[in-house]
């Protein structure tokens, strides 16, 4: 895990003329969110390190947007809003025992290790079928996404996609790796 978990000044305002710019072509998911309060927030000297975690998803072929503003803490809400799973997040296993389990053709890493190496969570299934409410999303690729506790102690791991014009959630060992498999995630601010 990298311990300089800050953007320089040149980097935050390249991020949030990105930011802006997605946010601006993207208004359906967001609404009733203005963009001058996301920014402001996003300014906040407290919210430095999630702002690096946020260059993260950008940086990985996330393209991170607002989905959500939650009512009681006031976190904007992004997710992942790439249209197919994000690039440079595929081809990796669920999670670090599932890394650990393979003795041959071990891949790069994780889901939930990236995750982790980034600050961000995992979609949950529910979050999952709500991205795919703002337009449709893994329709060649698909997601990890967090699985059970019970499922996971199976040697079990979930992924969803988007196919026929409906969600589909489905298993798969927790080990096994896909070049069209990553996974999405999410941070409040």
């Amino acid at each position: 895990m990298e311990n300089n978990r800050y953007l320089s000044p040149e980097e935050a305002e390249e991020l949030f003329i990105i930011l802006k710019s997605r946010f601006e072509k993207n208004m359906n998911r967001h609404i009733g969110i203005d963009w001058t309060d996301v920014e402001a927030k996003l300014s906040s000297g407290s919210n430095a390190e999630k702002l690096w975690s946020l260059n993260e998803m950008e940086k990985t072929g996330g393209e991170p947007d607002v989905v959500a503003q939650d009512q009681k803490t006031g976190e904007y809400i992004f997710y992942d809003c790439s249209a197919e799973s994000p690039k440079d997040r595929r081809s990796i296993c669920y999670d670090e025992d599932a890394l650990e389990s393979r003795k041959e053709h071990k891949p790069k890493n994780s889901a939930v290790g990236m995750a982790k190496d980034m600050g961000i969570q995992i979609l949950s299934e529910e979050e999952y079928r709500d991205l795919q409410k703002l337009g449709h999303f893994d329709t060649k690729t698909s997601s990890w996404i967090k699985t059970p506790e019970k499922i996971r102690e199976m040697g079990g791991g979930i992924f969803a996609d988007f196919r026929y014009g409906n969600v589909f959630v489905y298993h798969n060992g927790a080990e096994s790796y896909y070049a069209a498999r990553g996974f999405r995630g999410s941070l409040k601010i």
